[in-house]
Parts: C-alpha cells; structure tokens; sequence
C-alpha cells in the first residue's frame, strides 16, 4: 500500500489485507480489513512523511510531531469505541476487538490528538459516544455552528 519510497517493511499494510476506500460523501475514505483479525492481534506498522504541522490525515507522534500518513493509518475512521489501538512510538496498530472482513478500521481519535485538525460531530453510535469530537488536550468550539446546532437538537430532545 505504500510506494517503494518507504521501503519494503514486511509489518507494513498489504493490500491484500486492507483496502482504502470511500465510506460515505460525509466521513470520506476509510480503511476496510479484507480478512479477520483476533483481538490483540498487530494488525500492521504505519508510515508517512514527518511534519511540524497538523494535518487532517496526520496522527501525531509528539507535542510538535506528526505523521502525515496518506495511504493507511491517515484514513482510520474515527469511533469512540474503537476496533484499533495505535501505538505511536512503534508506529504500530493492533486490533482492540475482533475485527472481520469489511469491517472498517476505526481509532479513537483523542487517543493521539491533543488538538484536532477540525473538530466535528460524532455519528459513531457506540453507547459511549462523546457526541462531538476533539483532541484530548482541548474543550468543545463553542463557537462552531455545528456543535450548536448538536446542542439545541439534544435539547429539543431531552
């Protein structure tokens, strides 16, 4: 899955195991496994270009380090509760619950993000859903229309 330039890792994605494509107009491409993994299991290493810069698709490795991976790991779907767990100082992911063929890769994003590159809603469903998304590090943009418009919604709804 990654261009010659990177080497030729054999823990590095296999695009017999994974697959980039689109998800839906809203969330983009995502990661979809093309076999099961058991939970636990390292799934494969990840690379990218090193930047001082946040990018949508970076992963941050540092306080002012991040990689911008545009082939794997930068395409992880986001859900707060996640079927992957990255480990940043060995650029590694490992599967934190089964995962089968189709199911697509997705990562908590405030396990690497102090801040995000845009905050946004949240559509993961999962019973502890934090219902808009943000770096670990940073509280909600009230100033977003979108967060108010999450807000009066559940509201109207309580």
């Amino acid at each position: 899955m990654y261009p010659e330039c990177y080497g030729q890792n054999p823990l590095f994605p296999d695009s017999r195991d994974f697959q980039v494509v689109m998800f839906d107009h809203r969330q983009g491409l995502g990661v979809k496994a093309l076999r099961s993994f058991r939970p636990g299991e390292l799934i494969a290493e990840f690379t990218g270009e090193y930047i001082h810069e946040r990018t949508q698709h970076s992963l941050q490795i540092d306080s002012d380090l991040h990689i911008d991976d545009l082939y794997f790991a930068g395409y992880f779907l986001h859900s707060c509760a996640p079927n992957v767990r990255l480990d940043m100082r060995r650029r590694r992911v490992y599967s934190a619950e089964s995962i089968e063929p189709h199911d697509f890769l997705r990562m908590d994003y405030a396990q690497t993000e102090d801040i995000l590159f845009k905050q946004f809603p949240c559509s993961c469903g999962a019973p502890q859903c934090r219902s808009w998304i943000t770096g670990h590090q940073e509280e909600p943009d009230f100033t977003n229309s979108l967060y108010r418009e999450l807000i009066l919604r559940k509201d109207h709804v309580a």
